[in-house]
């Protein structure tokens, strides 16, 4: 709206130059800073608007789609102006008949069937989804239940282990000390061993110097004996008696030896 401050100097029936240029840049100014308010408030209007149309469409999963080309199409807007002067003025003049469209329609029963089936689907799918919570959380109690056996188990097994564990280290400690009595005792029984030996060894040596003197002992009592045989008279009758008999045989081969055949 123009401002009222210069209505009222309209009246005055003269003005100077100056006072028309004046009122004229005056005017300018209120019609610009009007201008700009009216285009300002319908921006923010066809904001508002849009907002309620996308969440009404959010609301119903609805997919919008927009050509933004379409925006800058000089008969488009031209068709919009002819629209707006026949809504909005009071002239006879009708819209082109591309502008009678069709208004929306509330949502059928074709719209309802498919709200219903894209609900029913929903709800399908939500009890899907409780089943599989459930399934789930059994799966979870189960396998917590495992691990507390698992654990229970664990700790059980520890504490055999434990108890083995000393078992085994008694057992050790005595084998070792069984060990040590076995060594000390082999030991003793190899240095006895050694000395027993060393003993038997002096004693063989000692036997076979025995043994060889003895033997000397005997040769010599035998070349005496032999010796003493020899020079008593029935050892001398004895071998007379030899070589007569020695000659008798030498004679009786010689006279065989003149009875048998040449060959």
């Amino acid at each position: 709206m123009i401002h009222v401050t210069f209505l009222f100097r309209l009246v005055e029936e003269t003005f100077t130059i100056d006072e028309v240029t004046e009122m004229l840049d005056g005017l300018q100014t209120v019609v610009h800073s009007e201008v700009e308010s009216e285009l300002i408030n319908t921006a923010y209007t066809n904001v508002l608007l849009l907002r309620q149309l996308f969440s009404q469409a959010e609301k119903w999963y609805l997919k919008l789609q927009t050509d933004i080309s379409e925006l800058e199409n000089r008969e488009l807007l031209e068709q919009v102006a002819e629209f707006e002067k026949a809504e909005f003025t009071s002239s006879n003049k009708k819209p082109s008949s591309e502008l009678i469209k069709p208004k929306l329609a509330p949502l059928n029963e074709g719209g309802s069937e498919l709200l219903n089936k894209e609900i029913t689907r929903l709800q399908e799918e939500n009890e899907k989804l409780k089943t599989r919570l459930k399934t789930i959380e059994t799966q979870a109690t189960s396998a917590l239940d495992e691990k507390s056996k698992l654990e229970k188990s664990l700790k059980d097994l520890q504490m055999i282990q434990g108890d083995q564990k000393t078992n085994i280290t008694q057992d050790i400690s005595e084998l070792e000390d069984t060990v040590s009595a076995l060594r000390c005792q082999f030991e003793k029984t190899l240095n006895d061993s050694t000395a027993n030996q060393k003993f038997l060894e002096e004693n063989l040596v000692t036997t076979k110097h025995d043994l060889l003197k003895v033997q000397d002992q005997l040769s010599t009592a035998e070349k005496e004996l032999e010796k003493k045989f020899q020079q008593t008279a029935a050892y001398r009758n004895m071998k007379e008696i030899l070589t007569k008999k020695n000659e008798q045989i030498k004679d009786l081969r010689r006279r065989l030896s003149r009875y048998e055949p040449d060959d």
